[in-house]
């Protein structure tokens, strides 16, 4: 009897494990995937009292499921160098956890050449203060993915888009080679975009508003750096091409 009750109790063990063991795999299946994204005001969030001003990582989350969380770090005015010596970059890894994604765009600042708080060249320090994003998320047991900086609304008299970001995205895409990361090339994807809409048709992209259109710009505006919805989302869909050209595992969560 004694042994039945033994062999009864073993039993239950048993199962008792293959339940929990069953419950820790569909909790872990059920753990959303954060996507941290690093940059600048192109991608930074902006509350209604700047509407209707936004970053197209502000808009991202609309492209995925619910397995997928965007967190979203990007701050105006970053360079890769402030944002890390202000502390943000801390502030953006306490969100990244082993499997998640560090999104990292940064250009616009970078070349600030009279702001050495901001400054960076192209092939030499650009490139060391990128890297210490991608070995943070490397150390984190995250995988890091570089996005070229998006392109500002300028034309040339033929009718082109300016290129304004210079070596920057060169730099960047010769880093991802170098230590073998993905990177999205939003500078040409943008370049392309643009110059199929034209001088005109970008002003619904980029935060160009007539006086008393807004609110909150009663004068009207006519910035060629930073988007309003629509054009925050048509960057957005930019990323998700760029994700979908590259098979990537993250267009699995894709609606």
């Amino acid at each position: 009897m004694k042994h039945l009750r033994t062999k009864q109790l073993i039993v239950v063990l048993c199962l008792a494990m293959i339940i929990l063991s069953h419950s820790l795999v569909v909790i872990a299946s059920e753990t959303p995937i954060n996507i941290v994204i690093v940059g600048d005001s192109t991608a930074s969030h902006y509350d209604n009292s700047r509407a209707p001003r936004k970053g197209w990582a502000q808009t991202f989350q609309q492209f995925f499921t619910d397995q997928v969380v965007i967190k979203n770090h990007a701050a105006s005015g970053r360079s890769t160098k402030s944002f890390i010596n202000e502390g943000r970059l801390t502030t953006a890894l306490r969100d990244l956890k082993s499997g998640d994604y560090l999104f990292i765009q940064f250009g616009h600042n970078d070349a600030k050449s009279d702001d050495p708080a901001r400054y960076t060249e192209p092939f030499t320090t650009y490139k060391e203060h990128l890297k210490v994003y991608i070995d943070a998320a490397w150390e984190k047991g995250a995988h890091p993915i570089l996005l070229t900086p998006v392109e500002r609304r300028g034309f040339n008299s033929d009718g082109t888009v300016k290129a304004s970001h210079k070596q920057y995205p060169a730099a960047m895409i010769e880093l991802a080679k170098e230590l073998n990361v993905p990177v999205i090339d939003i500078t040409s994807m943008s370049q392309a975009l643009f110059y199929e809409l034209g001088p005109e048709k970008t002003k619904d992209i980029f935060l160009w508003l007539e006086p008393g259109e807004s609110p909150n710009y009663p004068d009207g505006v006519q910035d060629n750096t930073h988007f309003q919805e629509a054009g925050a989302i048509e960057i957005g869909k930019l990323v998700i091409q760029g994700l979908i050209e590259l098979n990537h595992p993250l267009t699995q969560y894709l609606k």
